[in-house]
């Protein structure tokens, strides 16, 4: 058993968003305190959630602007308030996402006003821009341009920051100061409100259960700040996309759209871009989930041209060589492996080599077969049980559609 899971605990799963609240969705508020608190209360030690990363305008945290930034969408604005950066008044009827930046604008106006006042919060600043210098210049500067350019995908800049010729980077520093510094700000706020909420849970008992998406979206900092490691030609386009083959939820496969990874690049700087990244998601959270755990070990990768999964070949991944690295760095592993799917020997063998918790989902399990892996009496001991994924009916829309056998093996068993 991992030291990490150290007995059998109960978890629920419900992203920030879904929090109740006054703003347009969830925030780092009261409400998530109390959550806590209720979960606590029900049984439950573990809280999971989906990525915390700010997304693109279509919300999904499955394809961020970052994969190390923190949403500022889920910022409480009362907070704000509390600081002294905004007026009550002015966070009334924030019920869409333009009002809630806008709040956050005026916000960062006055925070930067008491940064030159107050010597504690100044250095505070600094400290957190120096702590996480390694994505938070890049990032705050690939927002900036977004911004600037009217939320152009950064293969559609000018060339010389498209491919980040660095006296184009400096003049676009000073050019942008104003929008840079509004998003160092909002930055700044997550991180404090987040671990706010963190060392809460801890002082309660509650771990954070995270979730890590195997890829990143193209239109994201950490491709255009890290070009060499992913499949993008030199006009920033992908040449390979991400996506999954013909099986049996789709006959013509999937294309995810996002660019693969140059594993020899990677491999060839000591996986340094994902040691960053893993380390930076456990200073938010105690364990985390790995989507796609599979592509670990081998990806499929489609043409960029492809409108589809059809056409595309398996390719083999140093998944290995990767979880060797970061266990190394992090001294343990605390990773839950999505391993949902068509998964072959040697997927498993990785995953049991590192000693990770795979998944298994009950409503899989009452189609009569003894053998069936998702089976409660069939479960190992390492590993996550849940009723569905997002794939699935709900548990009871699920157990009304079975048929009257089906229905009186779940219920037996």
């Amino acid at each position: 058993m991992n030291k990490w899971i150290d007995r059998r605990r109960a978890a629920v799963l419900l992203h920030i968003t879904s929090l109740p609240g006054p703003f347009h969705k969830g925030v780092l508020g009261d409400e998530a305190f109390r959550f806590i608190d209720a979960i606590l209360a029900g049984g439950f030690t573990v809280w999971q959630f989906l990525p915390l990363g700010p997304t693109h305008s279509h919300g999904s945290p499955y394809e961020s602007l970052s994969t190390f930034a923190g949403n500022p969408e889920l910022i409480d604005l009362r907070d704000c308030v509390t600081a002294g950066w905004l007026k009550q008044e002015q966070i009334q009827d924030v019920t869409t996402r333009k009002a809630h930046q806008s709040c956050l604008q005026i916000a960062g106006q006055n925070f930067w006003t008491e940064v030159l006042q107050n010597p504690e919060l100044k250095q505070a600043v600094a400290d957190f821009r120096e702590t996480h210098t390694y994505w938070l210049d890049d990032f705050s500067l690939f927002s900036a341009l977004k911004t600037a350019t009217q939320d152009q995908g950064w293969w559609q800049w000018d060339e010389a920051l498209r491919d980040r010729q660095e006296e184009s980077l400096q003049a676009a520093k000073v050019e942008h100061a104003a929008l840079i510094t509004q998003v160092i700000f909002e930055q700044f706020v997550f991180n404090r409100q987040w671990h706010a909420l963190k060392t809460y849970a801890e002082e309660k008992g509650v771990q954070l259960f995270g979730d890590l998406p195997i890829y990143v979206a193209h239109d994201s900092a950490d491709v255009w700040s890290h070009q060499s490691l992913f499949t993008v030609n030199e006009d920033g386009l992908c040449d390979e996309v991400a996506g999954v083959p013909p099986d049996y939820f789709s006959e013509t496969g999937q294309r995810w759209g996002n660019p693969l990874y140059h594993w020899e690049s990677s491999k060839q700087d000591g996986f340094k871009w994902w040691i960053h990244r893993v380390r930076r998601q456990l200073e938010l959270m105690d364990m985390l989930r790995i989507d796609h755990f599979l592509a670990f070990n081998a990806f499929w990768a489609i043409p960029g041209e492809s409108e589809n999964g059809l056409i595309g070949e398996w390719r083999k991944a140093p998944g290995k060589a990767l979880l060797q690295t970061l266990q190394a760095d992090l001294g343990y592993l605390p990773l839950i492996a999505e391993d949902l799917g068509i998964i072959t020997e040697d997927v498993t063998a990785l995953r049991e080599h590192f000693n990770l918790p795979g998944m298994k989902i009950l409503q899989f399990a009452f189609g009569g077969d003894p053998e069936n892996p998702y089976l409660p009496v069939n479960h190992e001991e390492n590993g996550v049980v849940y009723t569905g994924t997002h794939d699935n009916d709900t548990t009871m829309g699920w157990f009304n559609a079975l048929d009257e056998e089906t229905k009186t093996f779940a219920l037996e068993v």
